[in-house]
């Protein structure tokens, strides 16, 4: 596996460690946006290992359909997509998130994640 590829991967583990960090000290949000962020890196390196290129973009639903992700991930793209967007920007109106929320967040990520190292 290249050095870059590891790279990412290691850096989406450590996402995927902090958003269940969060979790557990009721950060919901902050979790759901780490969730975001390891389901995208996590992409990015299978996306490197395939096409040996980074693609700087956050929309999931794109990097996945550029990896060829299994349809059955696709709604779990979907909905991260939506939390980088509602957690990282003040004007969307929304404070918190719930629990269960979270909770669902950090399941989407930890199955794109591990579709991710099965796939590189």
């Amino acid at each position: 596996m290249r050095e870059e590829v590891k790279n990412w991967l290691e850096q989406a583990q450590r996402d995927l460690d902090t958003a269940q960090y969060l979790f557990a000290g009721k950060k919901y949000k902050d979790s759901s946006f780490y969730c975001q962020q390891a389901a995208e890196k996590s992409l990015k390196a299978v996306l490197i290992s395939k096409k040996g290129e980074l693609i700087k973009i956050h929309d999931l639903i794109k990097l996945s359909n550029l990896a060829g992700i299994d349809p059955l991930l696709k709604n779990d793209c979907k909905e991260l997509t939506t939390v980088y967007i509602d957690a990282r920007y003040p004007d969307t109106n929304l404070d918190e998130y719930s629990k269960e929320e979270t909770q669902e967040d950090l399941s989407r990520a930890g199955r794109i994640v591990q579709w991710a190292e099965k796939n590189i």
